[in-house]
């Protein structure tokens, strides 16, 4: 047997995967009511996740993401900011090995309805 590596094939990630997988993190972060729907223009229906509040770039395999969303009442808004970013960066990451560039978030509305 000789010592050299052999290639075991490739694995690609579907978009839609990158994108469900940041969508059920952010909803499981609390403080977060629902995600919204990317507000925008033309440009909008060309990026996949518009319906879902998360818009997925993957540049040079680097993951950008960008959350849309609607938070609960009386939460810390800097806190639960930064827990979506800390949370769906590590779950990309862990779950697929793609490094994370950013996670941005886009607080669209607070919900004031009784809980």
């Amino acid at each position: 047997m000789s010592n050299q590596a052999v290639s075991q094939g490739r694995t690609t990630i579907a978009p839609d995967v990158l994108v469900t997988i940041a969508r059920l993190t952010a909803l499981s972060v609390p403080g977060v009511r629902s995600l919204a729907k990317i507000p925008g223009g033309v440009n909008r229906f060309f990026k996949r996740g518009i319906n879902d509040g998360v818009r997925i770039i993957v540049e040079n395999n680097t993951v950008y993401t960008d959350l849309y969303v609607i938070l609960s009442k009386d939460v810390n808004v800097r806190d639960v900011s930064r827990s979506l970013q800390n949370l769906v960066s590590r779950a990309i990451s862990e779950m697929v090995g793609m490094e994370v560039g950013k996670v941005n978030i886009h607080i669209e509305d607070i919900d004031f309805t009784a809980e």
